[in-house]
């Protein structure tokens, strides 16, 4: 059973991302379906972010709406959102006043529907004393019973042994995919496993490629952010990871299923393997229809996933996942 602070959160959670980052959002009908799907697939472990989209339509206030129309789902839901970006410069802040703003705008914006059950800086703010940081949030806001629990987002090995010793850290968010195993080499999976936080897996379909709906740069929507991401640009770049995503097609085939299905589950079933923390990948989706693909549970066998190490040992995606000055691993 997988479990964020004492709750049962299923073995797939739900990023809320796409539903309003980006230049043309879905219809507030066709996310409400989507995330009442998520909810009947027992994917109930939700992340959004206080900056995923406009302070007019961002996931806080998209939320805010679900929850008045569905009040009954509220206690449904653990509710992990990111913060802690100055909105002007958009530099973390994690000063215990930049703490507080943040924390106070986020709750301002859930509007008293929904309990903030984990608060995550979005990135590492290195000017910041980490302990006084998660002080005020322990003192003002955990112990006061507004805030669940703290998560890290984005971070290094060395963030994830500095956080456990002066906090209690309920969950560690990074990217987690075929196409980014960055995690299992560099330290952080193992120190979240060595203090028992859950790695939470975002991007598990490597921002939307392993779907195989992508063939060429020109598939990608005109104004999407995929579009400026070095892994995505037309050449060499983009010639050699469609690469893995052909792989990937040949043994969804074999197995009688959808490369999603088959990504998402090759995360789940790193679980099983030695020296690994709990790993719960959130998809992001659209669509009710999108959310039952990716909820689907499809199990792999040693067999499979042996044939997958070796595509992986043979495959170097090319570019990075973010932009230059785009801080990653903070």
């Amino acid at each position: 059973m997988v479990q964020l602070l004492n709750k049962e959160a299923g073995p797939t959670g739900f990023g809320l991302m796409g539903f309003t980052w980006r230049a043309e959002p879905c219809s507030q009908e066709q996310a409400f379906a989507a995330m009442r799907e998520a909810i009947q697939q027992g994917n109930v472990f939700w992340n959004g972010g206080e900056f995923y989209g406009t302070p007019e339509y961002n996931s806080l206030t998209l939320l805010d709406r679900y929850f008045e129309k569905y009040p009954e789902d509220a206690e449904k839901v653990i509710l992990s959102i990111k913060g802690g970006v100055d909105p002007v410069t958009h530099a973390p802040d994690g000063s215990p006043e930049g703490t507080r703003k943040a924390i106070d705008r986020v709750l301002h914006q859930l509007n008293g529907r929904k309990k903030l059950d984990m608060f995550e800086f979005a990135r590492r703010d290195q000017k910041a004393d980490m302990k006084l940081t998660f002080e005020t949030i322990q003192k003002e806001y955990i112990d006061t019973g507004k805030v669940g629990g703290i998560s890290l987002s984005e971070v290094r090995a060395e963030t994830i042994h500095e956080a456990a010793k002066v906090a209690k850290i309920v969950a560690c968010e990074v990217e987690l995919s075929l196409f980014a195993t960055d995690v299992l080499h560099n330290g952080v999976a193992e120190a979240c496993a060595k203090y028992n936080i859950p790695l939470i897996a975002y991007s598990p379909l490597g921002r939307g490629f392993l779907t195989g709906q992508i063939k060429k740069f020109e598939d990608l929507p005109e104004k999407s952010f995929l579009r400026a991401l070095p892994r995505f640009q037309p050449g060499v770049n983009f010639d050699n990871n469609i690469k893995l995503v052909h792989q990937v097609e040949e043994l969804a085939k074999k197995k009688g299923c959808t490369p999603a299905q088959l990504a998402i589950g090759w995360v789940r079933a790193l679980n099983g393997r030695p020296g690994m923390p709990t790993i719960i990948p959130i998809p992001g989706a659209t669509t009710a229809e999108r959310v039952r693909e990716n909820a689907k549970v499809v199990e792999l066998t040693e067999e499979e996933m042996a044939a997958i190490d070796n595509i992986l040992d043979g495959f170097k995606p090319l570019g990075a996942r973010y932009p230059n000055g785009i801080p990653m691993e903070t």
